[in-house]
């Protein structure tokens, strides 16, 4: 039996394809793999948390950070040309247009590496393989540094998008396998709050040593994090064994045969879509429509990225089917009405509600794809990252010609209506069917 056929789905059924329709069915919310699952809860098989119970607890806690602090390091590195765009195509000789290839790019190797590192990864360390990909963007972020024309920035680039796709795709799932099953929601939701943190914290202090020192020392700075990062991870990371070997052919029938996992990429494409096709023109909707003064934009924006590192914690100890139900109906109320509110409170509200919602949306779908496929655990995480970083391309590319076509309001509303196909596939596909649901 391949790991696209283990048990999985949000609710058992002859479609999903699990062997275990002739096995007792477990508990309602419980996820198969360990007895006794309560409902709600991630866990994963034994074999696959064996080093939690192994080390001392405050070992794998920290080993956790250093997950969470490799998870910064990338996204950092891959957002932060959003705030150098104009001095690296001033210095190079670049349009702005070309210069924004250097986040369009590393997005789109992502979602493609993401399956492929974990393919790849076959039989070796965990371990070995996140040192090797955080080594290998620290490199790319110092050649980036040292480059001579913009061809060379964009290759660095494209190693960027390699190591962001690889590490997040085995990363995501490994906090089953550092702490104790009842503290991996806290430690998926630390993993994850390397994320927002990156937007708070990570690029705008990357644009500020640009600004200081030139861009080419803000990308030295990143790729020195690196290093640090790579040091903690030697030291704190324990051996992580792989807990079985994935096949290429194994990622389709993963989708093919587990319901729950095919609805879960399904939900990241239309949640992360949405997302991006309204926050990519964040700054003009909140100027025209909320005629707020462009100097305060800066400042709304730091107040939405501490608003999603707040969602983050909050949604990381929960049940990712209804807490992604949540998240959806939000947004996409919260969408409709900043894209027609007029007003400076409105806005203001609006945005920091839009980033306490989105900030729980990546521990949230990383929680969705380990319970819905708890013995394929990185296969689920490599397809899902692949369609998180495929999406934030396709966001963009929506919002961009709903605002050309139409108006800057009209990518709001587009990423509400995404939204709302969110809420009703995530309640059909894993509340309505599960028999708890009116619990």
């Amino acid at each position: 039996m391949t790991a696209a056929a283990a048990p999985g789905s949000p609710v058992p059924s002859p479609e999903s394809g699990s062997s275990s329709a002739s096995a007792p069915p477990p508990a309602a919310g419980s996820i198969p793999g360990r007895p006794g699952a309560g409902p709600g809860r991630v866990t994963a098989p034994a074999s696959a948390t064996a080093p939690a119970s192994a080390t001392a607890p405050w070992k794998g806690w920290a080993a956790v950070c250093a997950v969470a602090l490799g998870i910064f390091c990338l996204i950092t590195s891959e957002l932060l040309p959003v705030g150098l765009l104009t001095p690296v195509g001033a210095d190079l000789g670049v349009s702005d247009g070309t210069a924004g290839l250097m986040v369009t790019v590393p997005g789109l190797v992502a979602g493609f590496c993401a399956p492929l590192v974990t393919v790849g990864a076959g039989r070796l360390d965990r371990r070995l393989v996140l040192c090797v990909l955080i080594a290998l963007t620290a490199a790319a972020n110092l050649a980036a540094a040292v480059a001579p024309g913009f061809a060379v920035v964009l290759a660095a680039r494209l190693l960027v998008g390699v190591g962001v796709g690889g590490f997040w795709a085995i990363a995501g799932g490994l906090a089953v396998r550092l702490v104790p099953e009842h503290h991996v929601g806290r430690a998926t939701a630390l993993v994850f709050g390397g994320v927002p943190t990156a937007s708070v914290l990570g690029v705008p202090a990357g644009t500020l040593l640009g600004e200081l020192g030139g861009w080419r020392t803000a990308f030295a700075a990143v790729g020195a994090l690196g290093l640090v990062t790579l040091t903690a991870l030697v030291l704190l990371l324990p051996p992580l064994p792989p807990s079985r070997h994935i096949a290429f052919p194994e990622l389709p029938a993963l989708l093919r045969e587990n319901r729950a996992v095919r609805a879960g990429v399904v939900v990241t494409f239309l949640v992360v879509t949405g997302q991006f096709a309204a926050y990519t023109f964040v700054r003009p909707i909140l100027q025209d429509v909320s005629g707020i003064d462009a100097g305060f934009v800066s400042t709304l924006l730091l107040g939405y990225g501490v608003a999603g590192v707040a969602g983050n914690f909050l949604a990381g100890a929960r049940d990712a089917y209804r807490t992604l139900l949540v998240i959806s109906v939000a947004l996409a109320l919260i969408l409709a009405l900043i894209a027609v509110l007029p007003g400076p409170v409105a806005g203001t509200t609006l945005l920091l509600a839009w980033g306490l919602a989105y900030g729980g949306v990546s521990v949230s779908v990383q929680g969705w794809m380990i319970k819905a496929a708890p013995a394929a655990t990185e296969a689920a995480t490599s397809l899902m990252v692949a369609m998180f970083n495929l999406a934030i391309a396709a966001g963009a590319l929506f919002g961009g010609l709903a605002v050309d076509g139409i108006s800057a309001p009209a990518a709001p509303l587009g990423g509400a209506a995404l939204m709302l196909l969110s809420a009703v596939t995530v309640w059909v596909t894993a509340i309505r069917r599960r028999p708890d649901h009116l619990g």
